[in-house]
Formats: structure tokens, sequence, C-alpha cells
């Protein structure tokens, strides 16, 4: 007597499919749009576009690379090359990998504040650099590195030229730390 006929269970199973469909949209649409709209905003504070371009301003979005800036602007590499000519890989491929991967790192360190002062090249960015020195300046240096070594990091560019693109090293404070000792320099 209290049970329903067959048919009514379809329409209740309709009813109730179609709530858990609404519902379900709803706690997933709710953080994923959450999540998505912070990150729009954190891309267009970030100045995110910018990094997208081979604009050399696009590298002072962070306060900390101004030093950097100022010395390549004096420097003898800025009516040959930008940032980018010397940093990055020359093939799309690399160039947006390496661009990616740097973007993290910089997002991470600016965020946390856990990044090395004063701003030390990484390992793979050191090999970019070295390769891109000897692309440029390949007609100059392919006798001198071809018989030079077979270890790579003996005839590094940067060694005997470690001030050409960005001046001497230094951090925010110059070539002193915090109590007025002089730092140690890479």
């Amino acid at each position: 007597m209290g049970v329903a006929p067959p048919e009514d269970f379809g329409e209740n199973r309709k009813i109730l499919s179609r709530f858990s469909r609404v519902s379900l949209a709803c706690l997933l649409g709710v953080p994923v749009g959450l999540l998505a709209g912070l990150g729009l905003f954190t891309f267009n504070y970030a100045e995110g576009l910018s990094y997208l371009s081979a604009d050399p301003e696009a590298c002072m979005n962070c306060h900390i690379m101004r030093s950097q800036f100022d010395s390549w602007q004096k420097g003898s590499h800025h009516s040959a090359a930008v940032c980018v000519d010397c940093h990055l890989p020359h093939d799309l491929i690399g160039k947006y990998m390496a661009k990616s991967n740097n973007g993290y790192h910089h997002s991470k360190g600016f965020t946390l504040q856990d990044f090395h002062e004063p701003i030390m090249i990484k390992t793979g960015n050191s090999r970019i650099l070295q390769d891109n020195c000897l692309r440029c300046h390949e007609g100059m240096v392919h006798s001198l590195v071809a018989g030079a070594t077979t270890d790579r990091q003996a005839t590094e560019c940067v060694h005997c030229h470690r001030s050409v693109g960005h001046g001497e090293t230094a951090g925010l404070g110059g070539h002193r730390d915090a109590t007025g000792a002089e730092r140690k320099l890479p």
C-alpha cells in the first residue's frame, strides 16, 4: 500500500540525478572558480604578460634586478643584446621551457623570500649563458674553446668576463653584508 509503483522510482531517480549533477557542479565550480580567479589576479598583478616578451624592462618587474638592468644599460652588450639573448635558449621550445622554469623559481623565491642574496645564476642557466656566449662570439673563440680542454667548466666565459653583462657582482647591499664585512663573491 505504501510502496510506489515502479515508474515513480524512475522519476525520483531522474530528479535525484539532476540534483546531484547541479550539486556536484557547484561543489567543484566554486573552488575551481576561486583558484582560476586568484591565478588570473596574481598573473595580472605580477605583470605576467610582460614575461612573454623580450623587453629588458620585464626583468625589472622584480625590484631586485634594478642594479643588473642599470649596469647592462651602461655595458658593452647594451647595443648588441637584451636579457633573453644571453639568458635564454634561442629555440622556441627551449626558450619557453626555460622561461617557465625560471618563472616558477622566481615566483617561489620572491613570494617566500628564500632566494640567495646576491642573486646567483643556477647551473642550468649558467650552461645556457655559456652556450649563448659561444654562439654569438663563435668566430672569435672557436679555436680557443676547441683546443683548451675537454672540461667544459674550465672554459666558461664568465670566469674571466664576469662583469661583462651586469658589472660587478653585488646584491642589494653592495659587496658588504649586514655587518659591514666584505662578501665573498663567487
